[in-house]
């Protein structure tokens, strides 16, 4: 299905309209994603059991940002002007995977999973797949963060962008790929789950400071660039009666601000979590070291008290 292409600039209410799209893939995944979500934490709550409404409303909102980035008038704006299209791919990325993964589905999923039937086979597979080569493989940093940045670099810079978004299938699944890419890059670095291979807080800081200094220089490259990256968006954005070359400014303008606001609430609560943790391992090796004393202290009391005899 061939969506509608807007011709006019638009105004900023216009991107709330609800018009005729293409196949509605990413707003279909949103909705399921939504309602197995909400099954588990029920079930959780109807059983008795405890599970965060701070995590269920990170997650709902997180389904709710992607049917709305990929199934309101936006996504129709999204093909005929870059600056759009850029603002689908940085909420994409950056925006909806953060709602989802600190939504910890992974726990519900192992928590709230019946034990027999269907559910002893998806508990199964869940498992098979946290202890695979694959999964470990895919969230390592060395994986991670290459293919986070070739949504930018190797799209733009490479002439792919033209021959992919050449159809709505290629823009559809830029789509999906965004959204993976941002995922996969998120978990590692704010999942509460439980993963194949788990980085330290330095570890997770480095890689949200590698990527926020990457991307802000690939927003001022936007910026500064005199030619149309992508010869795509030309025509439409003139039938507009706009500036392709001011549009792509504009892109490359959201690429600095507005997708470094993400990256910086992400660095906030890396850090949070660090000094939490070093907290409370503190106070833990205090509490025990009242209870059953400190080896290192006893090393060094007995030292002292070697000398007393000696000198004695």
């Amino acid at each position: 299905m061939t969506p509608w292409i807007p011709d006019a600039p638009p105004s900023f209410p216009d991107y709330f309209a609800v018009v005729p799209g293409a196949l509605p893939v990413l707003p279909a995944v949103a909705g399921l994603l939504a309602v197995f979500y909400s099954a588990g934490a029920i079930r959780m709550w109807v059983h008795g059991r405890r599970w965060s409404v701070w995590r269920t409303l990170s997650f709902l909102s997180g389904c709710a940002g992607l049917a709305a980035t990929t199934g309101l008038a936006v996504e129709n704006y999204g093909y005929a002007l870059m600056s759009v299209f850029m603002f689908q791919q940085l909420t994409l990325m950056m925006a909806i995977p953060p709602l989802l993964v600190l939504g910890s589905p992974g726990t519900l999923l192992l928590r709230a999973t019946p034990h027999r039937g269907m559910g002893r086979v998806v508990l199964t597979m869940a498992h098979a797949g946290l202890r695979s080569r694959l999964a470990r493989w895919t969230l390592s940093p060395w994986t991670a963060l290459p293919l986070y940045l070739a949504a930018f670099y190797g799209l733009y810079l490479a002439g792919l962008a033209d021959t992919i978004l050449g159809s709505t299938t290629g823009h559809i699944a830029l789509e999906v790929a965004f959204l993976a890419a941002g995922i996969i890059f998120t978990i590692p670095i704010l999942s509460s789950d439980p993963l194949p291979v788990r980085l330290s807080h330095g570890g997770r800081a480095l890689d949200v400071f590698a990527e926020a200094a990457l991307h802000a220089f690939f927003g001022v490259f936007l910026m500064m660039s005199t030619t149309m990256l992508i010869t795509h968006f030309v025509a439409p954005t003139q039938a507009m009666g706009l500036d392709p070359i001011e549009d792509q400014r504009l892109a490359g303008g959201l690429a600095w601000s507005y997708g470094e606001a993400p990256t910086l609430l992400m660095l906030i609560y890396v850090m949070h979590r660090w000094f939490r943790d070093d907290t409370a391992r503190s106070q833990a090796q205090d509490r025990y070291e009242d209870l059953h004393g400190s080896s290192e202290l006893d090393e060094y009391n007995a030292y002292l008290e070697k000398l007393r005899e000696r000198d004695t």
